[in-house]
């Protein structure tokens, strides 16, 4: 079965551009492609698509409007994913995202987009309940400002921060270590080592997984 998605971008030249990349997956299938909140919020209703795309700013206020309606669609769908596209990797946005839970949601830049082999794997990933982070923002949540003073994440050996940061880009154990060239044995130890150091030593796995990547979010975000 190809996972359905609804598309919502406000600017036509990127909503049309990236209709056609989704077209060209063959395990897509497109059902509607719309330019605002109302419009996408009728979409979803009427299609229960797998897979929501959505712009952060859309019509009438050009603020958060796509942030608001990914919120309200999370809520009153459970089932779909939401992918929040945006120009800049803003950490105070993803955490807003990624607050009510991280199971089935993705924040890529729009840059992103233009590359079919990762939108795919994107659309897999959160399809299947996980979550895709861009690098590019996971890389600033890591590098900037969380070996200051008091951070929760102070602790962590560079190779903890290392699986930190694949794992908040929706990567399991398996790709972790073939990132890292190490064993999965060896990933596990790293995981279960930054989760104490984190505080999170007896929380389901799940769940911690989740807690580790908003530490890192809701830092980030205090510190902006």
């Amino acid at each position: 079965m190809p996972i359905s998605v609804v598309l919502a971008e406000d600017n036509y030249l990127l909503r049309a551009g990236t209709a056609a990349l989704l077209e060209a997956l063959a395990e897509v299938e497109l059902l509607a492609a719309v330019a605002d909140k109302d419009q996408l919020l009728a979409a979803v209703e009427e299609h229960r698509p797998d897979v929501v795309i959505t712009d952060i700013r859309m019509p009438p206020g050009h603020s958060t409007e796509g942030l608001a309606a990914a919120a309200e669609i999370r809520e009153r769908f459970p089932g779909t994913g939401v992918i929040v596209l945006t120009q800049l990797a803003d950490p105070q946005y993803a955490y807003e995202l990624l607050r009510g839970g991280a199971a089935g949601v993705g924040y890529l830049l729009k840059e992103r987009v233009g590359d079919i082999a990762e939108l795919e794997r994107s659309l897999h990933q959160v399809a299947a309940g996980g979550s895709v982070l861009d690098p590019q923002l996971v890389e600033a949540l890591v590098i900037r400002k969380e070996r200051t003073a008091g951070s929760p994440l102070a602790a962590l050996s560079p190779r903890e921060r290392e699986v930190l940061e694949l794992m908040a880009q929706g990567r399991n154990n398996a790709t972790i270590a073939a990132a890292l060239f190490l064993t999965e044995r060896a990933v596990q130890k790293h995981i279960n080592s930054l989760f104490a150091k984190l505080g999170l030593s007896d929380s389901p796995d799940l769940d911690r997984r989740v807690a580790a990547v908003l530490t890192l979010l809701d830092f980030r975000a205090r510190q902006g």
